[in-house]
Protein backbone atom coordinates (compact mmCIF):
# COMPACT_ATOMS: atom_id res chain seq x y z
CA UNK A 1 0.00 0.00 0.00
CA UNK A 2 1.42 3.35 -1.08
CA UNK A 3 1.81 6.01 1.62
CA UNK A 4 0.39 9.41 0.65
CA UNK A 5 2.99 12.20 0.56
CA UNK A 6 2.92 14.67 3.44
CA UNK A 7 3.49 17.52 0.95
CA UNK A 8 2.55 17.43 -2.72
CA UNK A 9 3.13 20.19 -5.31
CA UNK A 10 2.14 20.06 -8.97
CA UNK A 11 3.17 22.84 -11.38
CA UNK A 12 2.98 25.46 -8.61
CA UNK A 13 3.21 29.07 -9.83
CA UNK A 14 3.06 32.48 -8.19
CA UNK A 15 3.16 35.64 -10.31
CA UNK A 16 3.18 39.20 -9.00
CA UNK A 17 2.22 42.28 -11.01
CA UNK A 18 4.68 45.09 -10.21
CA UNK A 19 4.37 48.76 -11.16
CA UNK A 20 7.43 50.40 -12.75
CA UNK A 21 8.42 53.97 -13.55
CA UNK A 22 11.58 55.92 -14.15
CA UNK A 23 12.86 58.43 -11.62
CA UNK A 24 12.05 62.13 -11.87
CA UNK A 25 9.05 64.46 -11.66
CA UNK A 26 7.97 63.99 -15.27
CA UNK A 27 7.88 60.21 -14.92
CA UNK A 28 5.96 60.53 -11.65
CA UNK A 29 3.29 62.71 -13.31
CA UNK A 30 3.07 60.42 -16.34
CA UNK A 31 2.56 57.39 -14.06
CA UNK A 32 -0.62 59.01 -12.70
CA UNK A 33 -2.18 58.65 -16.16
CA UNK A 34 -0.53 55.52 -17.47
CA UNK A 35 1.21 53.15 -15.08
CA UNK A 36 3.58 50.64 -16.62
CA UNK A 37 3.37 47.16 -15.13
CA UNK A 38 5.38 44.01 -15.44
CA UNK A 39 4.91 40.44 -14.27
CA UNK A 40 7.41 38.83 -11.90
CA UNK A 41 7.31 35.04 -11.69
CA UNK A 42 8.38 34.32 -8.13
CA UNK A 43 7.59 30.59 -8.48
CA UNK A 44 7.45 29.11 -11.96
CA UNK A 45 6.06 25.60 -12.21
CA UNK A 46 7.54 23.68 -9.27
CA UNK A 47 6.63 20.01 -8.79
CA UNK A 48 7.80 17.71 -5.97
CA UNK A 49 6.60 15.40 -3.15
CA UNK A 50 7.80 15.03 0.43
CA UNK A 51 7.23 11.77 2.24
CA UNK A 52 6.11 11.71 5.89
CA UNK A 53 9.09 12.10 8.21
CA UNK A 54 11.53 13.47 5.62
CA UNK A 55 13.89 16.37 6.34
CA UNK A 56 14.52 18.08 3.00
CA UNK A 57 16.76 21.05 2.26
CA UNK A 58 15.13 23.72 0.07
CA UNK A 59 17.95 25.73 -1.48
CA UNK A 60 18.33 28.73 -3.75
CA UNK A 61 19.86 32.20 -3.86
CA UNK A 62 18.04 35.28 -2.57
CA UNK A 63 14.97 35.88 -4.71
CA UNK A 64 14.79 32.28 -5.95
CA UNK A 65 11.24 31.80 -4.60
CA UNK A 66 11.92 29.76 -1.47
CA UNK A 67 10.04 31.91 1.04
CA UNK A 68 7.17 32.47 -1.41
CA UNK A 69 6.84 28.70 -1.76
CA UNK A 70 6.84 28.19 2.02
CA UNK A 71 4.15 30.86 2.41
CA UNK A 72 1.95 29.07 -0.14
CA UNK A 73 2.53 25.73 1.57
CA UNK A 74 1.54 27.22 4.93
CA UNK A 75 -1.53 28.98 3.54
CA UNK A 76 -0.29 32.58 3.82
CA UNK A 77 -0.35 33.09 0.04
CA UNK A 78 -2.69 31.87 -2.69
CA UNK A 79 -0.85 30.54 -5.78
CA UNK A 80 -1.53 31.91 -9.24
CA UNK A 81 -1.97 28.33 -10.51
CA UNK A 82 -1.06 24.76 -9.69
CA UNK A 83 -1.99 22.22 -7.05
CA UNK A 84 -0.80 21.94 -3.45
CA UNK A 85 -1.64 19.40 -0.78
CA UNK A 86 -0.21 19.42 2.75
CA UNK A 87 -1.38 16.52 4.92
CA UNK A 88 -4.23 16.15 2.40
CA UNK A 89 -5.40 19.75 3.01
CA UNK A 90 -5.42 22.68 0.58
CA UNK A 91 -3.33 25.21 2.55
CA UNK A 92 -5.00 28.50 1.51
CA UNK A 93 -8.40 27.23 2.66
CA UNK A 94 -6.95 27.65 6.18
CA UNK A 95 -8.93 24.81 7.78
CA UNK A 96 -8.51 24.77 11.56
CA UNK A 97 -7.52 21.12 11.44
CA UNK A 98 -4.78 22.00 8.95
CA UNK A 99 -3.44 24.94 10.98
CA UNK A 100 -3.20 22.75 14.07
CA UNK A 101 -0.84 20.37 12.23
CA UNK A 102 1.68 22.74 10.64
CA UNK A 103 4.04 25.48 11.73
CA UNK A 104 6.23 28.05 9.98
CA UNK A 105 9.37 29.37 11.68
CA UNK A 106 11.03 32.35 10.01
CA UNK A 107 14.42 33.35 11.36
CA UNK A 108 13.78 37.08 10.87
CA UNK A 109 10.20 37.20 12.19
CA UNK A 110 8.90 37.33 15.77
CA UNK A 111 5.88 35.55 17.15
CA UNK A 112 6.73 36.03 20.82
CA UNK A 113 5.31 39.08 22.62
CA UNK A 114 8.21 41.47 23.13
CA UNK A 115 7.45 42.83 26.61
CA UNK A 116 6.37 39.70 28.49
CA UNK A 117 8.30 36.61 29.59
CA UNK A 118 8.66 33.78 27.09
CA UNK A 119 6.65 31.50 29.40
CA UNK A 120 3.63 33.81 29.04
CA UNK A 121 3.89 33.69 25.24
CA UNK A 122 3.96 29.90 25.48
CA UNK A 123 0.79 30.01 27.59
CA UNK A 124 -0.84 32.26 24.98
CA UNK A 125 -0.04 29.72 22.27
CA UNK A 126 -1.50 26.98 24.44
CA UNK A 127 -4.79 28.91 24.56
CA UNK A 128 -4.76 29.66 20.81
CA UNK A 129 -4.25 26.02 19.87
CA UNK A 130 -6.48 24.77 22.72
CA UNK A 131 -3.84 22.34 23.89
CA UNK A 132 -5.01 20.23 26.86
CA UNK A 133 -3.05 21.24 30.01
CA UNK A 134 -1.51 17.80 30.48
CA UNK A 135 -0.33 17.62 26.86
CA UNK A 136 0.97 21.18 27.04
CA UNK A 137 2.97 20.52 30.20
CA UNK A 138 4.44 17.32 28.79
CA UNK A 139 5.45 18.94 25.47
CA UNK A 140 6.80 22.06 27.16
CA UNK A 141 8.93 20.01 29.57
CA UNK A 142 10.35 18.08 26.62
CA UNK A 143 11.16 21.28 24.70
CA UNK A 144 12.70 22.90 27.77
CA UNK A 145 15.02 19.91 28.18
CA UNK A 146 15.96 19.65 24.50
CA UNK A 147 16.57 23.39 24.02
CA UNK A 148 17.88 24.17 27.54
CA UNK A 149 15.23 26.85 28.09
CA UNK A 150 14.84 26.78 31.88
CA UNK A 151 16.93 29.94 32.57
CA UNK A 152 15.08 31.89 29.85
CA UNK A 153 11.42 31.34 30.71
CA UNK A 154 11.02 34.20 33.18
CA UNK A 155 12.90 36.81 31.12
CA UNK A 156 11.04 39.34 28.97
CA UNK A 157 11.65 38.49 25.32
CA UNK A 158 13.28 41.88 24.70
CA UNK A 159 16.05 40.92 27.16
CA UNK A 160 16.99 37.70 25.37
CA UNK A 161 19.95 37.42 23.03
CA UNK A 162 19.28 36.52 19.40
CA UNK A 163 20.20 32.89 19.98
CA UNK A 164 18.08 32.65 23.15
CA UNK A 165 15.12 34.26 21.41
CA UNK A 166 15.43 31.89 18.44
CA UNK A 167 15.31 28.88 20.76
CA UNK A 168 12.16 30.26 22.39
CA UNK A 169 10.63 31.02 18.97
CA UNK A 170 11.16 27.43 17.89
CA UNK A 171 9.72 26.08 21.14
CA UNK A 172 6.61 28.28 20.79
CA UNK A 173 6.10 27.05 17.22
CA UNK A 174 6.25 23.39 18.28
CA UNK A 175 4.07 23.40 21.38
CA UNK A 176 1.12 21.97 19.42
CA UNK A 177 3.38 19.17 18.07
CA UNK A 178 2.88 19.87 14.34
CA UNK A 179 3.30 17.08 11.84
CA UNK A 180 4.79 19.41 9.20
CA UNK A 181 7.44 22.01 10.04
CA UNK A 182 8.53 24.75 7.62
CA UNK A 183 11.83 26.32 8.67
CA UNK A 184 12.92 29.48 6.84
CA UNK A 185 16.50 30.35 7.83
CA UNK A 186 16.12 29.22 11.48
CA UNK A 187 19.82 29.74 12.28
CA UNK A 188 20.36 33.06 10.49
CA UNK A 189 22.59 35.43 12.47
CA UNK A 190 23.40 32.87 15.16
CA UNK A 191 26.91 31.99 16.27
CA UNK A 192 28.39 28.61 15.37
CA UNK A 193 27.64 27.05 18.75
CA UNK A 194 23.99 28.08 18.70
CA UNK A 195 23.62 26.92 15.09
CA UNK A 196 24.86 23.50 16.15
CA UNK A 197 22.40 23.34 19.05
CA UNK A 198 19.47 24.26 16.80
CA UNK A 199 20.49 21.63 14.25
CA UNK A 200 20.78 18.97 16.95
CA UNK A 201 17.35 19.89 18.24
CA UNK A 202 15.70 19.74 14.79
CA UNK A 203 17.16 16.28 14.17
CA UNK A 204 15.99 15.05 17.58
CA UNK A 205 12.50 16.53 17.15
CA UNK A 206 12.18 14.77 13.80
CA UNK A 207 13.35 11.49 15.33
CA UNK A 208 10.94 11.69 18.27
CA UNK A 209 7.82 12.91 16.45
CA UNK A 210 8.26 11.78 12.84
CA UNK A 211 7.49 15.31 11.65
CA UNK A 212 8.13 16.25 8.03
CA UNK A 213 10.59 19.17 7.80
CA UNK A 214 11.24 21.50 4.86
CA UNK A 215 14.30 23.62 5.62
CA UNK A 216 15.71 26.66 3.85
CA UNK A 217 19.14 27.88 4.92
CA UNK A 218 22.14 29.74 3.55
CA UNK A 219 24.34 27.84 6.01
CA UNK A 220 25.39 24.68 4.21
CA UNK A 221 26.39 23.14 7.54
CA UNK A 222 22.64 23.04 8.37
CA UNK A 223 21.89 21.20 5.14
CA UNK A 224 24.78 18.74 5.42
CA UNK A 225 23.92 17.89 9.03
CA UNK A 226 20.17 17.42 8.56
CA UNK A 227 19.25 16.68 4.94
CA UNK A 228 19.91 13.61 2.82
CA UNK A 229 17.73 15.09 0.09
CA UNK A 230 17.84 18.62 -1.33
CA UNK A 231 15.63 20.58 -3.71
CA UNK A 232 17.34 23.46 -5.54
CA UNK A 233 15.43 26.28 -7.23
CA UNK A 234 16.59 29.37 -9.12
CA UNK A 235 14.45 32.16 -10.60
CA UNK A 236 11.41 30.20 -9.45
CA UNK A 237 12.31 27.06 -11.42
CA UNK A 238 13.35 23.69 -10.04
CA UNK A 239 16.97 22.85 -10.92
CA UNK A 240 17.61 19.71 -8.86
CA UNK A 241 15.70 17.28 -6.67
CA UNK A 242 17.60 14.36 -5.21
CA UNK A 243 20.13 13.18 -2.66
CA UNK A 244 22.79 15.64 -1.54
CA UNK A 245 25.52 13.14 -2.47
CA UNK A 246 24.10 12.91 -6.01
CA UNK A 247 24.14 16.71 -6.28
CA UNK A 248 27.86 16.72 -5.52
CA UNK A 249 28.53 13.96 -8.05
CA UNK A 250 26.43 15.55 -10.77
CA UNK A 251 27.56 19.16 -10.56
CA UNK A 252 31.27 18.85 -9.85
CA UNK A 253 33.95 17.75 -12.27
CA UNK A 254 36.85 17.66 -9.82
CA UNK A 255 37.97 16.45 -6.41
CA UNK A 256 40.25 17.99 -3.82
CA UNK A 257 43.44 16.22 -2.71
CA UNK A 258 44.90 17.42 0.58
CA UNK A 259 48.47 16.31 1.26
CA UNK A 260 50.64 16.89 4.32
CA UNK A 261 54.27 17.15 3.18
CA UNK A 262 57.56 17.77 4.92
CA UNK A 263 57.80 20.99 2.89
CA UNK A 264 56.35 22.69 -0.19
CA UNK A 265 59.63 23.58 -1.84
CA UNK A 266 59.11 21.58 -5.08
CA UNK A 267 57.14 22.76 -8.13
CA UNK A 268 53.80 21.00 -7.60
CA UNK A 269 51.84 22.25 -10.61
CA UNK A 270 52.45 19.02 -12.51
CA UNK A 271 50.07 17.21 -10.15
CA UNK A 272 47.08 19.51 -10.65
CA UNK A 273 45.79 22.97 -9.85
CA UNK A 274 47.52 24.15 -6.68
CA UNK A 275 44.91 25.79 -4.46
CA UNK A 276 47.30 26.41 -1.57
CA UNK A 277 50.51 25.16 -0.04
CA UNK A 278 51.33 26.47 3.43
CA UNK A 279 53.30 24.92 6.28
CA UNK A 280 53.65 21.71 4.29
CA UNK A 281 49.88 21.37 3.71
CA UNK A 282 49.20 21.06 -0.03
CA UNK A 283 45.69 21.40 -1.48
CA UNK A 284 45.18 20.36 -5.11
CA UNK A 285 42.15 20.46 -7.39
CA UNK A 286 42.18 17.64 -9.95
CA UNK A 287 39.67 16.24 -12.47
CA UNK A 288 37.64 13.32 -11.12
CA UNK A 289 38.93 10.95 -13.79
CA UNK A 290 42.52 11.79 -12.85
CA UNK A 291 42.16 11.43 -9.07
CA UNK A 292 43.44 7.86 -8.76
CA UNK A 293 46.42 8.44 -11.08
CA UNK A 294 47.44 11.71 -9.40
CA UNK A 295 47.11 10.20 -5.93
CA UNK A 296 49.33 7.27 -6.90
CA UNK A 297 51.89 9.65 -8.44
CA UNK A 298 51.98 11.88 -5.35
CA UNK A 299 52.51 8.91 -3.03
CA UNK A 300 55.31 7.62 -5.23
CA UNK A 301 57.16 10.89 -5.81
CA UNK A 302 56.63 13.17 -2.80
CA UNK A 303 57.56 12.87 0.91
CA UNK A 304 53.95 12.36 2.04
CA UNK A 305 53.06 12.37 5.73
CA UNK A 306 49.29 12.18 5.19
CA UNK A 307 46.85 12.32 2.25
CA UNK A 308 43.07 12.64 1.91
CA UNK A 309 40.78 12.87 -1.10
CA UNK A 310 37.67 15.02 -0.63
CA UNK A 311 34.67 16.21 -2.55
CA UNK A 312 34.58 20.00 -2.97
CA UNK A 313 32.81 22.01 -0.24
CA UNK A 314 29.04 21.93 -0.60
CA UNK A 315 28.99 25.74 -0.85
CA UNK A 316 31.09 25.48 -4.01
CA UNK A 317 28.75 22.84 -5.45
CA UNK A 318 25.66 24.96 -4.81
CA UNK A 319 27.29 28.02 -6.39
CA UNK A 320 28.02 25.91 -9.47
CA UNK A 321 24.38 24.79 -9.61
CA UNK A 322 23.18 28.39 -9.39
CA UNK A 323 25.61 29.46 -12.10
CA UNK A 324 24.31 26.76 -14.43
CA UNK A 325 20.73 27.71 -13.60
CA UNK A 326 21.40 31.35 -14.43
CA UNK A 327 23.00 30.33 -17.71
Amino acid sequence: MDIAPAIRLRDLKKTYVVSERESGLRAALASLIHRRKTEVRAVDGITFDLAPGEIVGFLGPNGAGKTTTLKMLSGLLHPTSGEVSVLSYVPWKRDRAFLRQITLVMGQRNQLVWDIPAADSFELNRAIYRIPPADYRSTLDELIALLELEPLLAKPVRNLSLGERMKCEIAAALLHRPGVVFLDEPTIGLDVTMQRRIRTFIAEYNRRTGATVLLTSHYMADVEALCKRVIVIHHGKLLFDGELADLVQRFTAHKTIVVQLKDCAADLRAYGEVVSCEDGRLTLRVPKAETARVTEQILAELPVIDLTVEDPPIEEVIEHVFARGAA
